[in-house]
């Protein structure tokens, strides 16, 4: 019989394990034999840590009391995998071009690298992990409860040393040392092992249940058709709107930002998590409901719901596969609390303990000594804080709250940034003031409508609170927000929270004016795509190497920050390890440092070495001149292309004409030649016949009359030699003079050549005159 001893032990082999393969897999990294650890199969089944105990234990319980209703937490990560693409590419690839830690870094980087934007999202962050912190805490002691039949267990203590024993192997497992780029290779695959695990554990139990209980699909269709859970009614405003908040939250929740966007080494996976993924919550909700019949069915009334999926096994005698479910709970428990709290403690660390650090000491950062060390200690102790405020969310609530509602708690409460990250990545317009507005906004009413019912529910001040609102004011009870009364209080929160947030960060942003960085960081998020310029917001900087090398030791160690400026020398082609510090370099040393302390934290420590700050006024205004001038330029060069092309059209066009006015010249001087001849030859005929002795006074007049016709026609040929304009008309103007038949036909023979013989004939009837020549 398994007992609460040996359970303690198989959970903790489980964790070794679990730590040996994140030991081997960093390992590899380090080695550079990573290759499929940052392939899309480890990438996808790390998403798996959207499916926590709530889903493994809470949503076989949710579907017995809400039916189908569970679905909707499944639906809005598919919905993003295949509808909101755009939002998940354009995440991914800021995330990646920025080199983000987190989402509060994400936050910071887009609003002017702002250290207020990243606490005030930290806090929220933190805030909200406390209630799906306790949800796993829950979990995992109501399965230890699950095997202590007949045992005497204090589910409180339990809680107690489980949130210890959680921390403690958070501590060890995510933070033995400070990753340059924030990629957890060994943690990543360890999700990935468990994503295996958890998966075949709620696929055997509904296998078991199926096949080994219900004597087939068909017989425990008909079971599910006979059972209450049939009867369930769809409140499309409730399913619309869990729809939604599941699909923000898988975007927005600390712990999935932090595997979806910082884990990612190619956007390529993102085309297999489009379907894998999807494909992986089918098969985890494939079982729920049947698991939910079998369980209402075989097991005594009053059984809580949530344990189906170990009582099952335990109730038939099957404690080997009630083992192997109780190791998919503890997988699915322990990889949520392990990446939250690797995610929370770095936003604690980054942009709440070292803007403090470096404000009450502004000359740490250009002192010798490792601040690594340092850091790593605030980690741990925060993450010490997390799992304490966790438990204390899990004693303050009573710990008897279905899994499923403390989840949705989380929920709301983690996707009130959603306004402030997407429209910061699609609306240039937005400012850092709009989206502090919007997120204070958004999380004071989640707390006062969601999470301060939820842990105080049962004192008579809350009591009072909700029944009559503050001072008796009836229209801002928490749950009844202006007088609304008939909405379901977890919609009521998430519909006022969300639309005053989405509205405060509108209006704030409208209001106000972003600063210089908000503007070009702006740019950046929002033209991410498009090609942007490489000048940097830096402006020239008079600080020294070795202060620059110091600050950056401390934090990435001193291999790698040496490395780092052999390599910036030698692109300058100088010699040993401190380079010119140029705006260029500067830049590249903020990048270096936010892949480890986040883009606040990482720019102010620059500029407090460096000075100069980043872009001003007058850098906006230098780089807009010279966007002008080149657009002025450019202009210009347009204008001049397109009257060179005109010129070139009108030199073709004439080309095309003079070589129709050649063609046309040749035929003209081909056809006046003939008929200059024509003239000549009869001018010159008849004037040797004008020599003779022997004519008389008639002829004689007759051919100096023929001689002179002739030279009149010969004028007039050489007049329309001289005048060639009807060659640029392509035509020749006639001259058009009135004559008789006869008088042609005289001239005719007055023009033939000596001895040629002209026979005319006319033909009575036809009238036709016949013509022969000899």
């Amino acid at each position: 019989m398994l007992t609460f001893d040996i359970l303690v032990g198989i959970a903790l082999f489980f964790a070794a394990c679990l730590f040996a393969v994140a030991f081997w897999a960093e390992r590899r990294a380090r080695r550079g034999q990573d290759a499929w650890l940052k392939g899309p199969v480890i990438y996808t089944l790390s998403l798996s840590v959207y499916c926590t105990a709530w889903t493994f234990y809470g949503a076989v319980g949710y579907a017995t009391r809400s039916g189908l209703e569970f679905l909707t937490i499944y639906l809005g990560p598919t919905i993003v995998c295949i509808g909101w693409w755009a939002i998940l590419r354009k995440l991914v690839h800021v995330g990646r071009a920025e080199r983000v830690t987190s989402i509060a870094d994400m936050l910071s980087s887009r609003y002017g690298k702002s250290n207020r934007i990243a606490g005030i999202a930290t806090l929220l962050a933190a805030c909200s992990s406390m209630p799906y912190i306790a949800l796993q805490l829950q979990s995992v002691t109501l399965a230890f409860s699950a095997f202590s039949v007949g045992q005497t267990l204090d589910l409180q203590a339990t809680a107690m040393w489980v949130a210890i024993g959680l921390a403690l192997f958070t501590i060890l497992f995510g933070t033995r040392h400070l990753d340059i780029d924030e990629r957890h290779h060994g943690v990543v695959t360890a999700i990935a092992v468990e994503a295996v695990v958890k998966l075949f554990a709620l696929v055997a139990v509904g296998v078991f249940v199926v096949w080994g209980l219900g004597g087939g699909v068909r017989a425990i269709t008909s079971e599910i058709v006979a059972s209450p859970i049939v009867n369930w009614r769809v409140e499309s405003g409730r399913w619309v709107g869990l729809t939604f908040l599941s699909a923000a939250a898988f975007l927005c929740l600390p712990r999935m930002f932090q595997v979806l966007v910082v884990e990612n080494s190619h956007e390529r996976h993102l085309g297999t998590v489009s379907w894998a993924f999807p494909l992986y919550l089918l098969l985890m909700s494939l079982f729920v409901v049947p698991i939910a019949v079998t369980g209402l069915a075989i097991l005594p009334e009053g059984s809580n719901p949530d344990l189906f999926v170990l009582k099952i096994p335990l109730a038939t005698g099957n404690e080997a596969l009630a083992m192997l479910a109780f190791l998919g709970g503890f997988s699915s428990a322990t990889s949520m609390v392990i990446v939250a709290s690797i995610a929370v403690s770095t936003m604690v660390s980054n942009h709440l303990f070292m803007p403090i650090w470096l404000r009450v000491a502004p000359a740490r950062a250009s002192m010798s000594g490792d601040v690594r060390s340092l850091l790593l200690s605030v980690r741990r102790l925060s993450i010490l804080l997390i799992l304490a405020f966790g438990y204390l969310y899990y004693r303050l609530s009573g710990g008897g709250s279905a899994l499923a509602a403390i989840g949705l708690i989380s929920f709301v409460g983690a996707v009130q940034v959603l306004p402030a990250l997407v429209g910061g990545i699609f609306w240039r317009g937005a400012t850092a003031k709009g989206a502090g507005f919007g997120i204070v906004t958004g999380f004071l009413l989640w707390f006062y409508t969601l999470f301060l019912p939820s842990v105080a529910a049962e004192t008579h001040t809350m009591e009072t609170l909700l029944s009559h609102g503050p001072l008796g004011i009836g229209w801002l009870r928490p749950q009844a927000l202006f007088g609304i009364e008939t909405l379901d209080p977890l919609i009521h929160a998430l519909l006022w929270s969300m639309l005053l947030n989405l509205a405060a960060f509108i209006t704030g942003s409208l209001l106000s004016f972003p600063s210089p960085m908000e503007r070009w960081q702006g740019a950046r998020f929002v033209n991410a795509f498009s090609h942007m310029p490489d000048r940097m917001p830096w402006q020239k900087s008079y600080a020294k190497a070795e202060d620059l090398l110091i600050m950056v030791q401390r934090i990435i160690g001193g291999k790698a920050a040496q490395n780092l400026f052999v390599e910036e020398s030698r692109r300058q082609g100088r010699s040993g390890y401190l380079p010119d510090v140029t705006p260029v370099f500067v830049e590249k040393l903020e990048r270096e440092l936010a892949g480890s302390v986040g883009a606040a934290t990482g720019h102010a420590m620059i500029g407090q070495i460096v000075g100069g700050t980043a872009l001003t006024v007058e850098d906006l205004i230098a780089v807009a001149d010279e966007t002008q001038q080149i657009l002025q330029y450019s202009s210009a060069l347009e204008n001049q292309s397109q009257k060179l092309t005109r010129t070139a059209d009108q030199l073709r066009a004439a080309n095309e004409k003079l070589t129709a006015l050649s063609i046309q010249k040749d035929a003209f001087l081909s056809q006046i030649s003939h008929e200059l001849r024509t003239p000549m030859t009869s001018i010159r005929a008849f004037s040797e016949l004008l020599q003779g002795e022997d004519l008389d006074a008639r002829t004689r007049t007759k051919f100096a009359a023929t001689i002179y016709e002739e030279t009149q026609r010969l004028t007039r040929l050489l007049d329309d030699l001289l005048d060639l304009s009807f060659l640029e008309h392509g035509q020749i103007q006639l001259n058009v003079q009135t004559a008789t038949l006869a008088q042609v036909l005289d001239r005719a023979v007055l023009a033939g050549a000596p001895g040629q013989r002209l026979e005319v004939i006319r033909e009575p009837k036809t009238e036709d005159i016949l013509i022969s020549t000899d």
